[in-house]
């Protein structure tokens, strides 16, 4: 469709030029009609500047929004691609979890196995370390039991341990008894488990030995009445033991205690004439020359 200024410049010449055709107008008319023409055909450039400008920026609006059409298409194109993209990695993520997850799965059976295995081998270990721990502490009580043998048959009193083969275990542990408080220098309570033993085991052949350690005990006591008639059993009930001269010897010392140095010097002789060969007899003779002075 044309504008409509197009139609205005036809139409008004053709009325100036019926005016001036006519006659009906004057000379002014017609400058007037002339300088309306003049305005109007300025006016008529303005239009068609403007409208060259609007045009130009018409297209330019085109331009842009074909631009700006091509860039939102691309946009979802690009969008498109993201989101397809988005999709595949979803499901290789998905993928790449569950075998991440059986991966795990099998993993941590393999570990608890493992785990089973090494618990059960903890078990035998300390049932092994245990059985062992049993068998060291049964050696260290034979070791100890052992050297407790030992050490009482080395701190055993004279011709004890001799006398003492073939006796039975009770034997053996009664007289021991004895002897450990006499160690300890327990005289009373010694005293009284030699007297058992005596009474007890009168056959035995260590009865000497416990007849002797009785006298022994009422010396440590400084009983020497006691300690005189307890020894002389030994020279009486056991004539042949191997304890007569150690009794007689420790009798002698007795009565010297007790200030009878008469029958302290006659048993004391008595010693060293019947038993000179042994180790009584040489401290007799000693105790003699002092009991002279």
């Amino acid at each position: 469709m044309a504008p409509l200024f197009t139609y205005k410049f036809p139409i008004l010449f053709v009325l100036t030029a019926l005016a001036v055709t006519s006659g009906c107008v004057n000379p002014q008319q017609v400058d007037l009609l002339e300088r309306d023409q003049r305005r109007l055909r300025g006016d008529v450039g303005s239009i068609q500047s403007s409208i060259g400008t609007m045009q130009s920026d018409i297209d330019a609006v085109r331009t842009s929004l074909a631009d700006t059409r091509a860039n939102f298409q691309q946009m979802q194109r690009d969008i498109s691609a993201i989101r397809e993209r988005i999709d595949e990695t979803r499901v290789q993520v998905g993928r790449q979890i569950g075998q991440t997850s059986r991966d795990g799965d099998q993993r941590v059976k393999t570990l608890e196995s493992r785990l089973l295995k090494l618990e059960e081998d903890a078990k035998a270990q300390a049932e092994h370390l245990k059985n062992r721990e049993a068998e060291i502490q049964q050696l260290k009580e034979a070791a100890q039991t052992a050297q407790a043998a030992q050490a009482a048959q080395a701190n055993a009193p004279d011709g004890y341990a001799e006398a003492a083969l073939g006796e039975s275990d009770g034997a053996r542990r009664d007289f021991d008894s004895g002897w450990r408080l006499f160690e300890r220098k327990d005289f009373r309570s010694a005293a009284g488990r030699f007297r058992e033993f005596v009474k007890k085991y009168p056959k035995s052949r260590i009865a000497a030995n416990a007849q002797y350690w009785l006298g022994e005990c009422h010396y440590g006591l400084k009983e020497y009445d006691k300690a005189i008639v307890e020894l002389d059993e030994v020279r009486r009930r056991y004539p042949q033991s191997e304890k007569v001269p150690a009794a007689l010897l420790r009798q002698g010392f007795a009565f010297a205690e007790l200030g009878e140095k008469l029958n302290a010097r006659l048993v004391l002789q008595d010693v060293v004439e019947k038993y000179s060969q042994s180790p009584e007899a040489l401290r007799a003779k000693q105790k003699l020359k002092s009991l002279e002075s």
